[in-house]
């Protein structure tokens, strides 16, 4: 799992600064997680010992038009 703080739509909100990536390399890095760790992050995560991995990856073919 490639995580890239520059495509996460959560990047810069109240929600980024709750993420266990920010702790790991700082906002706006990238993080690279084999499976065994990502699993490792969730677990830690869902008995409270540290925040989620709160990623919300931009995806242009769902992205709502302004116009």
């Amino acid at each position: 799992m490639i995580i890239d703080c520059d495509r996460c739509t959560m990047s810069d909100t109240e929600v980024c600064k709750d993420c266990v990536v920010g702790a790991l390399v700082g906002h706006n890095g990238i993080l690279e997680l084999a499976d065994t760790e990502r699993r490792a992050i969730e677990a830690l995560s869902r008995v409270g010992l540290i925040s989620p991995i709160r990623l919300v990856e931009y995806d242009p073919q769902r992205a709502v038009s302004r116009e």
